[in-house]
């Protein structure tokens, strides 16, 4: 990662964070990107209670001073802030490099908005660049992948990756993804697969850093 990919993921997550405000329950996602913001969240010194997507992000948010709230314990979501693999114009994401794509389409479809931060690496025409992670349970890791070759997907197990359900991840090469959210259909219909790394009508906004300045996707007028 060159010195000014950093700088701009530290831009688009000091952004995110300034959409905060006393009071929040706030979704906090998972990955080197998502660890940005929630650093950036911890500057700001809010009356907020946060969500963890994974141990690993309740484990940097309670070091940092966020209190975390249970999902199940509380009555809403009002913002996500998370990252990304790739996006689209059209806010259509793959999730899941960092193995926590259940949890953090759970804490996303209980969001009553989901900002995404990325530095201008991850904007693609169309998703696929980056493989498909899907989550399956170890039982049903050959007969997922078998399927998926039915789809037209080369895919292997991820070495080394248990996820905090106890879920293998198996990564899905479709190449470039015509239509993202009729694929994620086929995915999750297969038996045996928990979730997957498509997300399609989720995001509400992404914001993208980019040579130093944020851009905000989708545009607003004039912009």
């Amino acid at each position: 990662m060159t010195s000014q990919q950093d700088n701009d993921k530290l831009l688009a997550a000091e952004a995110a964070a300034d959409l905060l405000h006393d009071g929040m329950i706030v979704g906090l996602g998972t990955g080197s990107t998502a660890a940005r913001a929630i650093r950036a969240i911890a500057r700001r010194q809010l009356k907020i209670q946060g969500v963890p997507t994974s141990l690993q992000t309740a484990e940097l948010a309670t070091s940092l001073g966020i209190p975390l709230a249970d999902i199940n314990r509380v009555p809403h979501i009002d913002i996500t802030i998370d990252g990304a693999d790739e996006f689209t114009t059209s806010l259509d994401l793959i999730k899941g490099g960092g193995g926590a794509l259940l949890h953090e389409k759970i804490v996303a479809v209980r969001s009553g908005q989901v900002v995404i931060i990325a530095d201008a690496t991850k904007l693609v025409s169309r998703l696929g660049k980056f493989r498909v992670p899907v989550e399956v349970i170890p039982f049903a890791a050959r007969y997922v992948q078998e399927r998926l070759a039915g789809l037209g997907a080369s895919s292997s197990v991820r070495p080394g990756t248990v996820t905090d359900e106890g879920n293998l991840i198996v990564d899905a090469d479709f190449g470039l993804i015509a239509e993202p959210g009729i694929l994620g259909a086929r995915i999750k219909g297969i038996t045996g697969v928990v979730e997957h790394g498509i997300f399609s009508g989720i995001a509400s906004l992404v914001l993208m850093g980019d040579n130093g300045v944020v851009k905000r996707f989708p545009q607003v007028s004039g912009s």
